[in-house]
């Protein structure tokens, strides 16, 4: 593995640079939550923001999507200013966030409705990203007739078939049971290897975090800075099936939460 100074430019060209956090505070009244932090974002790669509870992550997310101000600092996606939310970004919410009085197929295709995009066009992407996330054939059931992970598996889909660049997952994992959950972690591996896209992955998993990412961001506790970023190396092209046994993953892991364990009550 690689570990980067969280200063750094991180080794990469702006031109690969989807997302860049230059210098970013947030204060909340008189909490400041975030505190001059640096971030980059590689273009077509999963970042992954771990930490403990209450270090920032989602605050930072939601700045990132322009759903929240910054203090002070900017975000750039693609080289613009973020100050509002935009195209060029999705959000996929931990609770879901689906309509419940919309079938599967058009809560998949609501935001490319809200955009205008004629029925015929949007239903059929929204039917691609619906098979690309493994449910095909619910594409008329509701989502009170759907598991917990089923309706995940909807928010993911929506958020895809926007065609934004970047997307932002805030703990989308974190309300399905644990064989649902690594199934999931499979799923996302292969999305990012096809769609191409950027993805900002918040969890409070290590595990989960090592497993799929290509950039871990580990920060401390408020007001939250970067304190150490990894580039897992040898296991990223083996396999699903191989990278919990690589022996680089179990020592990033237990690196990891030696980092992490003092800041855990």
């Amino acid at each position: 593995m690689s570990q980067i100074k969280p200063d750094a430019r991180q080794g990469a060209a702006p031109a690969d640079i989807a997302v860049s956090v230059r210098n970013v505070s947030k204060v909340y009244g008189d909490v400041q939550a975030l505190k001059d932090l640096s971030l980059d974002f590689p273009r077509g790669e999963l970042t992954s923001l771990l930490g403990p509870s209450g270090c920032g992550k989602t605050t930072l997310l939601k700045i990132i999507a322009g759903l929240l101000p910054a203090t002070s600092g900017q975000i750039e996606v693609n080289g613009k200013p973020v100050t509002e939310p935009g195209p060029d970004r999705s959000f996929v919410f931990q609770d879901f966030a689906l309509l419940p009085w919309a079938s599967v197929i058009r809560n998949v295709a609501f935001g490319l409705e809200l955009r205008g995009v004629a029925k015929s066009e949007r239903e059929a992407i929204a039917e691609k990203y619906i098979r690309e996330v493994g449910l095909a054939g619910f594409e008329q059931k509701f989502p009170h007739q759907l598991s917990g992970g089923m309706r995940q598996r909807v928010g993911l889909a929506r958020a895809l078939s926007v065609n934004a660049q970047v997307l932002l997952l805030d703990e989308p994992f974190s309300a399905v049971d644990e064989q649902t959950r690594r199934k999931f972690q499979e799923d996302l591996l292969q999305l990012v290897q096809n769609e191409k896209k950027t993805f900002i992955f918040v969890t409070h998993s290590i595990e989960e975090a090592v497993y799929v990412s290509d950039q871990i961001a580990i920060l401390l506790p408020r007001p939250s800075r970067v304190s150490e970023i990894i580039r897992p190396s040898s296991f990223r092209n083996k396999g699903v099936d191989n990278i919990r046994r690589d022996p680089e993953y179990l020592d990033i892991v237990d690196s990891i939460w030696a980092s992490l364990r003092a800041y855990v009550e």
